[in-house]
């Protein structure tokens, strides 16, 4: 059997650089940080206190209070992504088979404010008084679970987590559930609400984040000779990935056409990346292949680029391994540097980027890269935005584990 052909026909996003993906694309274009002095919780004990949040959202703004109260805070991030993408693609759902329409996510932690808050309750006022909706807040499903709720959605739905990859997974695994025919429509993406007193505890004492809390703007430096961690991130991207002949009935506006994936793991260290960079180089190979293109149909690609002494290293030796010669003509740029490491969500927020990249003609930069490290010698799109055409684009995501995880999306022709 052939494969469906799959394409994306709207998006949501919500991260530190804003509430919509228009108004983050603009600051992605602009160069702006979204880090700043953390908001969340008091952090004035932390050593590191600095973090990339979400900044004035408002959940009843897409939902019903009583909505609200039932979900943890990457949840609601979710849906509102979702009610987002559904309107950018003009959906309605009630003119379609809702048995073939589903929705697949990723999130590496899932619903960590309320494990905090409820684990906090049973120490001070004992097991009584932990609320009956802890389990339905915490667990990793509820957000496409809440998303099919609020739509209706009866067709796949299920969660991914491999940590920093997650987005990439959910989003292959909506790719391949379109393709082999067993839905029609899949909202997909990632989600991820970690900046929590935990989480930035622990990601912290791991010694994975950047001490530069008095210029936290210039904190997350990918590829940068002077990088010294990532600066911790939340938010949420959701696409709507259709298959084209479903899209093209319904005279759907179409992104780009979601061409490969690729997917494996190092094998080598649950938080350290293979450091030569062999299992990011076989994914990279895996999703061209799928794909059906070469290394030089690549014009561009957003990299998982986390501002990391190895990470940043690792890909780019893989880059180099797989691109070859044509590794110096491609353009890459970190997301990252601008919104934080959004783990779980991260891929997702970041292929938005690159649709839009391929929309507009434009590829947005790598911010606070000031001083080159020989080792990392790549075009990282340093500072500027840059004007250019992005026919075919790669978006690559690793994670904690050893998960690799690349899209390739091309223009829909």
């Amino acid at each position: 059997m052939a494969k469906r052909r799959v394409v994306i026909t709207g998006i949501g996003a919500v991260c530190a650089l804003g509430l919509e993906p228009n108004e983050i694309w603009q600051n992605l274009l602009a160069g702006k940080s979204g880090a700043g002095k953390i908001q969340n919780f008091d952090a004035s004990a932390f050593k590191i206190n600095i973090a990339a949040e979400v900044k004035n959202f408002k959940p009843e703004n897409y939902l019903e209070p009583q909505q609200v109260k039932r979900m943890d805070r990457y949840a609601q991030f979710a849906v509102v992504c979702a009610i987002q993408a559904v309107k950018d693609a003009n959906l309605d759902f009630t003119k379609y088979n809702v048995n073939r329409i589903g929705s697949i996510l990723g999130t590496g932690i899932g619903g960590f404010q309320e494990f905090e808050d409820q684990q906090t309750r049973l120490i001070q006022k004992g097991p009584d008084r932990v609320s009956p909706f802890t389990i339905p807040k915490v667990m990793m499903n509820s957000a496409p679970g809440q998303i099919a709720i609020h739509f209706g959605l009866k067709g796949p739905n299920f969660a991914v987590a491999s940590a920093c990859a997650s987005s990439n997974h959910a989003m292959g695994m909506a790719l391949r559930t379109i393709q082999y025919n067993d839905a029609d429509v899949i909202l997909t993406g990632g989600t991820e609400a970690a900046v929590t007193g935990l989480g930035v505890a622990g990601f912290m004492n791991l010694k994975a984040l950047s001490p530069r809390v008095d210029a936290p703007e210039k904190a997350s430096r990918p590829f940068d000779k002077d990088r010294d961690g990532f600066v911790v991130g939340e938010g949420a991207a959701v696409l709507v990935m259709e298959e084209l002949e479903h899209a093209k009935k319904r005279g759907a506006k179409i992104y780009c056409e979601v061409l490969g994936f690729g997917m494996n793991d190092d094998g080598y260290h649950i938080t350290a990346p293979d450091p030569e960079g062999d299992g990011a180089t076989i994914t990279m190979q895996l999703a061209l292949n799928d794909a059906g293109l070469k290394p030089e149909d690549i014009s561009y690609i957003n990299a998982h680029g986390t501002s990391t002494e190895y990470n940043d290293l690792t890909e780019t030796k893989a880059i180099k391994k797989v691109f070859g010669a044509h590794a110096k003509k491609v353009a890459i740029s970190s997301t990252k540097s601008m919104i934080g490491h959004l783990l779980g969500g991260s891929g997702a927020v970041e292929l938005v980027a690159t649709i839009l990249s391929m929309r507009d003609g434009i590829v947005h930069p790598t911010i606070n890269y000031e001083t080159p490290d020989p080792q990392c010698d790549l075009d990282y799109v340093p500072n500027t935005a840059r004007k250019m055409e992005v026919k075919n684009a790669i978006s690559n995501s690793f994670g904690f584990g050893g998960h690799n995880a690349t899209i390739v999306v091309g223009k829909y022709k």
